[in-house]
């Protein structure tokens, strides 16, 4: 069992909590991911790991409210336990100095390169960072990252704070000025990092997405998170999260991330019809 020490609000519908569990948190690096399980009938859900404490023994996961568990998850309160939280799965970002480095967040995207955008810093990049939102009471982590930022973009899809448009308008813009950018990190919604990917291509810039929303079982062994990566199939628990986002097939990936929609929402609809 393990305790949740902490819950946060970030945002409507999104939750931070931070949950006891040493051992992970011994050996947790950036980039990589737990599985988690509620209770003896709940589902497992890969969550990326936001921070962690090796001290306090506690790691940090933020969660955006959007099927079954993840509400349900967000009902716990502090001094709930958790049955399972394993971890750390994954494997780990490579993080070594490549000169600028752009990191893209989206949604709650922003959270998960939080603690890539602190390692890439101490190994003495360059970072610029570009953060985005469908409206601003939904940005998450500014401060923090701002502080590990060299410079920081924002982008909301209202124009209620920034750039009016996407993460990918502003990028795009820093390419077509010259700006010099060694390695873009990409987290967020798949066609947000399709498009990431896409942008960058013609600049030979080197590209990473992490795909772990098309995660189930996050040990290698039910194989639905199979993607095609440069012709060749791989298990995104396994072999990722992160893969270069110029060999993925993002096309097979998105139709692939649909496949359960419809017991996703049969799942949620009886949780909520349950209160």
């Amino acid at each position: 069992m393990y305790k949740i020490v902490s819950k946060k609000d970030l945002a409507s519908n999104v939750k931070m909590f931070k949950v006891y569990a040493p051992r992970v948190a011994a050996k947790a690096k950036p980039g990589q991911f737990i599985i988690l399980r509620l209770h003896e009938k709940g589902e497992r859900i890969p969550l990326t790991i936001t921070d962690w404490s090796k001290e306090e023994g506690t790691v940090t996961i933020v969660v955006l409210e959007a099927g079954k568990t993840t509400k349900e998850l967000a009902s716990m309160k502090e001094g709930d336990y958790i049955l399972n939280f394993v971890g750390p799965l994954g494997k780990p970002a490579e993080v070594k100095y490549y000169g600028t480095v752009a990191f893209v967040g989206g949604g709650v995207g922003i959270a998960l390169i939080y603690p890539e955008v602190r390692a890439f810093k101490e190994a003495g990049n360059k970072i610029i960072t570009i953060i985005g939102a469908r409206t601003k009471d939904l940005l998450i982590f500014e401060d923090e990252l701002s502080k590990l930022s060299d410079e920081l973009y924002v982008a909301t899809d209202d124009d209620s704070k920034g750039h009016h448009g996407f993460v990918s308008d502003i990028l795009k813009k820093l390419l077509e000025e010259g700006k010099h950018i060694d390695l873009v990190i990409a987290v967020g919604p798949v066609i947000m990092m399709k498009v990431i990917s896409d942008l960058t291509r013609p600049y030979g810039i080197k590209t990473i997405v992490s795909l772990n929303p098309i995660m189930v079982d996050g040990t290698g062994m039910c194989g639905s998170c199979r993607v095609t990566v440069g012709g060749e199939t791989k298990f995104v628990c396994v072999d990722g999260p992160e893969f270069d986002g110029h060999l993925v097939d993002f096309d097979n990936l998105i139709a692939r991330n649909r496949r359960y929609l419809e017991e996703e929402k049969i799942a949620l609809e009886r949780f909520l019809s349950h209160g």
